[in-house]
This record gives structure tokens, C-alpha cells and sequence, in this order.
């Protein structure tokens, strides 16, 4: 695959943020929107949960270390719901630590990635857990 940013489009995308950090938050959808994506955000578990329900993404960068209810838990409800149980969940975190990406996966998670992730990163990222959904 080449990295050529032409052949991995992905304005349209809905993706949802969530990150109790409001300059991450503003980061990656600014970076995000400026590739065309669509963005909402929330900055902690419970409110992601009812954003999720309303805006329906076709994938979600979702904070490890919240307060009250972390990213894995936040995963795990997120795998546990009808509408969004196939929804792609990248785990965001601080360390790329072995630890933090086994217990992302055993939680249902699809991939994980340090924060703030390059923008080529994230288009690829994207790219790769959303094409499936399109060619449907």
C-alpha cells in the first residue's frame, strides 16, 4: 500500500474523540476536519456513550485515563451496545506499553496508537477501519 494521501481518502468519515484532555480534543479534530472528517467530541464516558448513541461514527479514538470510567470500561459498554458493538475503537494512549495494548484488545478494542498520533498515522489508521464499511 502506498502512502500517498490521494489514494486513502477519508473526508466524510465520522469519528468521535474521547479525551478528558480539551487540547487533545481540539488537536485531533482540527487535524481531523482538516481532512475532511466529520468530528464530535466528549470528554468522558458517560457523555461519549449518549454522543455515540445520536451521532452513530464509523470509528472512535477513545482516552485510556478518564475519570470515573476509563477507556477500557468505556470499551467494553461500547462493544456490549447493539448500534455500536462493530464500530472500530482505537485506544489513545499516553505509552505504548505492552500492558496497555493487551488490556485495550481484551476489551474489545481494534487498535491502539500513542496520543497526539501524526496525521499520516491517523489517516491510515482510519483508512484502514473504515474501507470495509464503504465497499458495503
Amino acid at each position: 500500500m502506498s502512502n500517498g494521501s490521494d489514494e486513502m481518502d477519508i473526508s466524510g468519515v465520522k469519528i468521535a474523540v474521547v479525551d478528558d484532555a480539551k487540547t487533545i480534543r481540539m488537536m485531533m479534530s482540527h487535524t481531523l476536519r482538516g481532512m475532511g472528517c466529520e468530528v464530535e467530541c466528549a470528554e468522558d464516558g458517560y457523555k461519549a456513550l449518549g454522543m455515540l448513541r445520536r451521532f452513530k461514527p464509523d470509528i472512535i479514538f477513545l482516552d485510556i485515563t478518564m475519570p470515573e470510567l476509563d477507556g477500557y470500561q468505556t470499551c467494553s459498554l461500547i462493544r456490549n451496545a447493539e448500534d455500536t458493538r462493530e464500530t472500530p475503537v482505537i485506544m489513545l494512549s499516553s505509552s505504548d506499553g505492552i500492558f496497555d495494548i493487551a488490556k485495550g484488545q481484551a476489551r474489545g478494542a481494534t487498535a491502539h496508537v500513542t496520543k497526539i498520533p501524526p496525521e499520516s498515522v491517523l489517516r491510515e489508521l482510519i483508512y484502514k477501519h473504515t474501507q470495509r464499511k464503504a465497499a458495503a
